[in-house]
C-alpha cells in the first residue's frame, strides 16, 4: 500500500508524544533548493526553510559534496578525545566573522539551546555572578535554563512548573506596541532597583531580531544604550543570533547592523545548511574562563556538521548570498506591502534583510491581534502549495524564512499564493 500523509499521521500519533507539535500534516519525501515534495508526490514552495535553517537551500550541491567527502574520512571521534581540523578551521572563520574588535574564541556544540546554555555558563564563570536578564517575547530554547530565558510560557513550559531561578525579565523595545527605547532601558533599571543588584547579574541576553516573538527588530539606539549599560556594570552582553545568524538579515550576523558588539554570540540553525551545529563565539578572555572539561559534548561540533558549515561559508562568498538576501527581502517586502494596501487586516509588514513578517489584526487595530486569520492563512496557503509559519506572542504574525537561493519566479509564485489567500479569506 502506498504511503499517504494521513496514514503516516496516524502512525505518528500512535508513536510520538503529543508534545512534539507539527504545524503542517505533511510528510516530506524529498526536497531541492526552495521546494519540498511530500510522500504523495505533491510539491510545495518552502517559505519556512526548516525554521531559518536552510538559508543555502535544501541539498545545496556544494554542501552535500563536502559532507560526502567527509563521510569517506571519518564521522566521529569526539573532539575532546581526538581533534580534527574542520572544527578548528570553522572556529577560525567564525572568529573572523563575529563583530567585535577583540581576540575571540569559539565553542562548537549541537543545538541552539545548547549554545545558549553554554553562553550562560561562560558568563557566570567569567563574572562570578549568577543572574541573567532576558526580554519579553524572547525565545532562547526548550531546555530548562533556556525555558527560564524564553518569554513565553504556553506552550513551551506550560504544565512543567517553575523553571530555574535567577532570571529577570525586561521589556523588549517595540514602538509598534508602545514600548520605547526609554521604556525598555527603564525596565532594566527597575530590575536593578526591585529584584537584583547589577553586581549580581552575569549577563543580559537579547535577540537582535526576535524570532518566535514576532520578528521585531531591536532599535540600533537601544542596542547601543544596552552596551553602555553592560559596560557600566560589568555585565556581559549575549547576542542570541541562532535565528538571525548565517546571513538571514543581510549581514552574516545581525549585530553587524547594530553599531556595537556583544561579548558572547550564539549561533546555530543555518550555519551548517541543515546539519546539526551550533556554537558560542566571544571574547577570548571570557571564553577561557572555564577550565578544561567544563565545555564540550560527545557530538559537539561533529566532523560532518563542520564540513557542511565550511561549505556554507564558501557558498555565501561564491554566490554573494548577502547581496542576494537583500534582493530577496526587497522583492518580498514590496510584494507583501502591495497585499497590505488591499487588506486592513495586515497591520504591518516588517523585515531586516530576508527575515520578514506580517502582523495581522482585526480591522486595522494593532491592539486586536488576529491569530484566527493567521492560522487560516497558513492552512489555505498550504492547500495552494505554499508552506508558511506563524509566530508572535499572540500567534498573529506570519513569518517568511525562504532560502536565500530561491529563484525570483518561485518568490513571485509564493507572493501570488499569499495574495490569493487574503483575497479569499478577508
Amino acid at each position: 500500500m502506498s504511503k499517504t500523509n494521513e496514514s503516516l499521521m496516524q502512525r505518528r500519533t500512535a508513536a510520538v508524544p503529543r508534545g512534539v507539535g507539527q504545524i503542517h500534516p505533511i510528510f516530506a519525501e524529498s526536497a531541492k533548493n526552495a521546494t519540498v515534495t511530500d510522500v504523495e508526490g505533491r510539491e510545495f514552495i518552502d517559505f519556512a526553510g526548516g525554521i531559518a535553517v536552510l538559508n543555502t537551500g535544501h541539498l545545496h550541491p556544494k554542501v552535500i559534496a563536502a559532507v560526502q567527502q567527509q563521510l569517506s574520512k571519518l564521522t566521529h571521534t569526539c573532539f575532546q578525545v581526538l581533534a580534527y581540523e574542520p572544527y578548528v578551521e570553522l572556529c577560525e572563520k567564525i572568529n573572523a566573522r563575529v563583530p567585535g574588535d577583540f581576540a575571540k574564541k569559539t565553542l562548537l556544540v549541537t543545538t541552539g539551546s545548547e549554545a545558549v546554555e553554554n553562553a550562560v555558563k561562560i558568563a557566570r564563570a567569567a563574572t562570578g555572578r549568577a543572574g541573567v536578564i532576558a526580554f519579553t517575547g524572547g525565545y532562547h530554547g526548550r531546555t530548562m535554563m533556556t525555558l527560564s530565558l524564553t518569554g513565553k510560557v504556553n506552550p513551551y513550559s506550560a504544565g512543567m512548573g517553575l523553571m530555574p531561578g535567577g532570571v529577570f525579565r525586561a521589556q523588549y523595545p517595540c514602538e509598534l506596541h508602545g514600548v520605547s527605547v526609554d521604556d525598555a532601558i527603564a525596565s532594566i533599571e527597575r530590575v536593578f532597583k526591585n529584584d537584583a543588584e547589577p553586581r549580581d547579574i552575569a549577563a543580559i541576553i537579547i535577540e537582535p531580531v526576535q524570532g518566535e516573538g514576532g520578528f521585531y527588530v531591536a532599535p540600533k539606539a537601544f542596542m547601543q544604550r544596552l552596551r553602555a549599560l553592560c559596560d557600566q556594570h560589568g555585565i556581559l552582553l549575549i547576542a542570541d543570533e541562532v535565528q538571525t545568524g548565517a546571513g538571514r538579515t543581510g549581514t552574516f550576523f545581525a549585530m553587524q547592523q547594530m553599531g556595537v558588539a556583544a561579548d558572547l554570540t550564539t549561533f546555530a540553525k543555518s550555519i551548517a545548511g541543515g546539519f546539526p551545529l551550533a556554537g558560542v563565539c566571544g571574547k577570548a578572555e571570557y571564553m577561557d574562563a572555564i577550565a578544561p572539561g567544563g565545555l564540550g559534548g560527545t557530538y559537539a561540533g561533529s566532523p560532518i556538521a563542520c564540513a557542511a558549515a565550511l561549505a556554507v561559508m564558501e557558498v555565501f562568498e561564491e554566490e554573494q548570498l548577502l547581496e542576494r538576501c537583500k534582493e530577496v527581502g526587497e522583492r518580498l517586502v514590496t510584494g507583501l506591502k502591495a497585499i497590505q494596501a488591499k487588506h486592513k487586516s495586515i497591520g504591518e509588514v516588517r523585515a531586516l534583510g530576508a527575515m520578514i513578517a506580517m502582523e495581522l489584526c482585526e480591522d486595522g487595530d494593532l491592539h486586536k491581534p488576529n491569530a484566527a486569520l493567521t492560522g487560516q492563512i497558513v492552512a489555505k496557503a498550504r492547500d495552494k502549495g505554499l508552506i508558511l509559519l506563524s509566530c508572535g506572542t499572540y500567534g498573529n504574525v506570519l513569518r517568511v524564512l525562504v532560502p536565500l537561493t530561491a529563484e525570483d519566479v518561485l518568490l513571485d509564485k509564493g507572493l501570488a499564493i499569499i495574495a490569493e489567500c487574503f483575497d479569499e479569506l478577508v
